[in-house]
């Protein structure tokens, strides 16, 4: 059972630790878990937005709701107690928060890891780094036991469909990433592109500035400069678009973080996790389509951990690449400077990685 480190008298109350049901369909455990989880929406922007109660109201209801996998490899997840900051309170905390592309009308098109993103959380607890692993990164991606394949050179991206998707295409690509940034993960989340749509329209759309007009090759939607409120199929769409950018998916991926920080506010300002109605709405809505791995964490130790984050304490990074064709096809090969990126966030020092590398930061 995960143990809870906060040391508050109702806290065995609040935990529920949620279990299949025995003989429960392995087809029907399968479908959840690609619906998955915003996690830093859910966890930074609608845990901690409310306050203490408002968080053990929330709590209560995803811990008797949301579904569990082991999204993390074994080699991949962080089990010294130095980076375990949820029990006492101090960090650094370190999550992977993968969007899959998986497109239901078409499931034999495959899945790929669209959006690949590490979040630490700093040993203070008070600033967060979204860091952008590019999806065209071309990376050495080890051999998974249990399928065929043997290991490759190629796209980080096509680890997740390597690893068969779902839990293990999580596994795989966290296996590939600790090798290659040396690091380790606290936890993991994974989201798929409906469920990120639910998550904003349950929050009555998120406000987003383009800052260069682009048509979206997908529905063909033109955004014009400027900031306006955008529901949840508008913001997707947007946030998802490289094609016709200066910076192609650098842009992407600052657009993405965009949106992930434009989600923590609404949730603040909007009152979801003040008002029991809309909370109850919220979880009803949501609940079912997540799914997470925390290890030994709950999300009672989470919300206390994560109490300070606000929309101000997050810093967009992009790792220091370029891109480059190989043989005719596009990948993105790491810059010299991304050895320096990669010891920071072993040492939680990405604060001062930030201060001396502006030109890897996003404006976000």
């Amino acid at each position: 059972m995960p143990r809870s480190g906060l040391g508050w008298p109702e806290a065995q109350r609040l935990i529920r630790v949620v279990r299949a049901p025995a003989g429960a369909p392995a087809a029907r455990r399968a479908r959840r878990w690609p619906q998955v989880v915003a996690a830093l929406a859910v966890c930074l922007a609608l845990l901690v937005g409310g306050g203490l109660v408002a968080g053990r109201a929330l709590v209560d209801r995803y811990e008797s709701s949301v579904g569990r996998e082991v999204l993390l490899d074994p080699s991949a997840r962080d089990l010294t107690d130095s980076y375990v900051g949820w029990r006492r309170l101090t960090g650094p905390l370190n999550y992977l928060l993968i969007g899959s592309d998986l497109r239901a009308a078409n499931p034999g098109a495959g899945q790929r890891s669209d959006s690949i993103l590490v979040v630490q959380v700093d040993r203070d607890l008070n600033h967060a780094y979204v860091i952008s692993i590019p999806r065209d990164l071309r990376v050495d991606i080890p051999e998974f036991g249990g399928t065929s394949f043997g290991g490759a050179r190629q796209r980080i991206n096509a680890a997740f469909e390597f690893g068969g998707g779902g839990s293990g295409g999580v596994q795989l690509l966290s296996a590939t990433l600790s090798a290659l940034t040396g690091m380790r993960f606290d936890g993991a989340a994974v989201i798929d592109f409906g469920g990120f749509k639910q998550v904003i329209d349950s929050l009555g759309g998120v406000t987003m500035c383009v800052d260069t007009e682009v048509r979206s090759i997908h529905t063909k939607r033109l955004f014009p400069v400027g900031c306006r409120q955008m529901n949840g199929a508008e913001a997707l769409d947007y946030s998802r678009q490289r094609y016709g950018l200066p910076g192609g998916d650098y842009d992407r991926q600052r657009h993405q973080q965009q949106l992930l920080k434009a989600i923590l506010t609404k949730a603040m300002e909007s009152g979801v996790t003040r008002n029991p109605l809309r909370l109850d709405q919220f979880i009803r809505g949501i609940g079912q389509s997540l799914t997470v791995d925390t290890g030994e964490a709950t999300l009672t130790d989470l919300v206390v951990a994560l109490r300070n984050i606000r929309p101000d304490s997050l810093t967009g990074i992009r790792v220091p690449s370029h891109p480059q064709s190989i043989g005719g096809v596009s990948y993105v090969l790491l810059d010299p400077e991304a050895d320096s990126l990669f010891q920071a966030m072993r040492d939680a020092d990405l604060a001062a990685w930030v201060r001396a590398h502006p030109e890897w930061v996003n404006s976000i």
